[in-house]
């Protein structure tokens, strides 16, 4: 089902409706928030210099620091009686990022999430358990107030409490998951645990997954897990932009397309910042259109994806964000080599023996940097067989030295013993400044 005419335009409707949206909202952000109006006048252009779209890249960028620089609300167009609703990022370390929403602003949000969640197969029939922790963070929300547009039914579980998301599931008849890919597996492994085929024994035909990024090799150990029955997609979205929404695949999962008459997405290099062609691969940078509380022009999201814009097989004709390759925050610089953990994980989701939960740990021993990564064994009677256990490090090492090259440490595990993630999976820990 497509939720929105505006999906389906043809690209030239698309670009003039971006246009402009893109001339109103520069002004509109120039007039009412100083920071922004201070780094237009030092970069030399002024909102009427915007007269084509190839003009936004003469805009500032907006990075990450603008927000810690700016808190909590510094970057706000609107008058605080205007907000009706704050949310704020789900980070760990430092200030969060504080956004907020107009009146206005909370259903353009509601509408785009209706949209993803029409792409990934959802409609008013279904029964959504939203498993993603309430709060701040956007993605419970965001997604409930989605689906509850669509029609859909909406059970607000929040994360953790397997038993009783487990007895829900059963008892509710839930069609329609909404979770984190990390702890979408772990559900459907206990489910497993207690005796329970998810294809025969519950009614679940789709997962809506976001929060963290997933992986062709994930979505098909996805579909070993809960079965093949399961439509099984992922959707895009950060707080700053105003949470899920931005962009989300449909069900012939062949990239998440664009919510494109309300965000313009660009490629750039990372390191030169310039604008790449199409289909080149680069960090994401977004423009939003038409926000009232939190308008926000080229924000550096730090991922690294491609676009392309060829109308899809589902009908929708708005641009595509390819599966996302890793951030350009979270790459690793080992011994002189880009690693992403994305990479890593598309070599450990190939190999049988192994389950998909892995840890990876960088510390820097005698002046060289060592990437140690633990997986768990499927199978515990591996443990009993040095041999066996020697030939799956050593075909693991290899698999890993092909698609990364270098070398790496291998710490094989018993199942289950690896920590599980209620919300963004932790996979990396980086110790090299603790050592030499």
């Amino acid at each position: 089902m497509i939720w929105a005419k505006e999906e389906t335009l043809p690209r030239s409707e698309i670009e003039a409706l971006q246009l402009a949206k893109l001339k109103d909202s520069v002004r509109y952000i120039y007039d009412r928030v100083k920071p922004y109006r201070d780094k237009m006048d030092a970069a030399g252009v002024k909102p009427e210099d915007i007269r084509t779209l190839d003009d936004l890249k003469r805009l500032p960028f907006t990075y990450k620091a603008d927000f810690k620089d700016n808190y909590p609300d510094g970057l706000f167009a609107v008058d605080k009686k205007e907000i009706v609703r704050y949310h704020a990022s789900s980070g760990t370390t430092g200030k969060p990022t504080v956004v907020g929403y107009t009146r206005n602003d909370l259903e353009m949000w509601l509408n785009n999430v209706a949209r993803i969640a029409c792409m990934g197969g959802a409609s008013s029939e279904d029964v959504a358990q939203i498993s993603f922790g309430y709060g701040t963070f956007t993605g419970a929300l965001g997604l409930h107030g989605g689906l509850e547009k669509i029609g859909a039914s909406v059970i607000p579980m929040s994360s953790g409490n397997t038993n009783k998301q487990i007895m829900f599931l059963q008892d509710m008849g839930v069609t329609l998951l909404v979770a984190t890919p990390s702890y979408a597996l772990h559900l459907g492994e206990e489910i497993r645990k207690r005796g329970i085929d998810p294809a025969k024994d519950l009614k679940i035909r789709i997962g809506l997954f976001g929060g963290e990024g997933m992986t062709e090799p994930m979505r098909d150990e996805m579909h070993k897990v809960w079965g093949e029955q399961f439509i099984c997609t992922q959707n895009y979205g950060m707080s700053e932009l105003c949470g899920p929404g931005v962009a989300g695949e449909c069900t012939e999962l062949c990239g998440m397309h664009v919510n494109e008459d309300w965000f313009i997405p660009e490629i750039i290099d990372p390191v030169t910042e310039e604008v790449l062609p199409p289909g080149e691969r680069g960090e994401l940078v977004v423009t939003c259109l038409g926000k009232e509380a939190l308008p926000l022009m080229r924000y550096r999201t730090g991922d690294m994806t491609r676009l392309m814009y060829e109308p899809c097989r589902c009908g929708r004709t708005t641009a595509r964000i390819e599966n996302l390759s890793g951030r350009a925050d979270d790459m690793l610089v080992i011994r002189g080599v880009n690693v992403f953990p994305t990479q890593i994980e598309e070599v450990l989701l190939k190999i049988e023996e192994i389950g998909p939960h892995y840890e990876i740990l960088v510390e820097r021993r005698n002046r060289l940097d060592v990437m140690t990564i633990s997986v768990e064994l499927i199978d515990d009677r591996l443990l009993d067989s040095y041999a066996k256990l020697s030939e799956l490090e050593a075909r693991i090492k290899s698999a890993l030295k092909s698609q990364l090259g270098l070398a790496t440490q291998i710490r094989l595990v018993a199942p289950n013993s690896l920590k599980r993630f209620e919300g963004k999976a932790k996979r990396v820990t980086d110790l090299r400044k603790d050592g030499l």
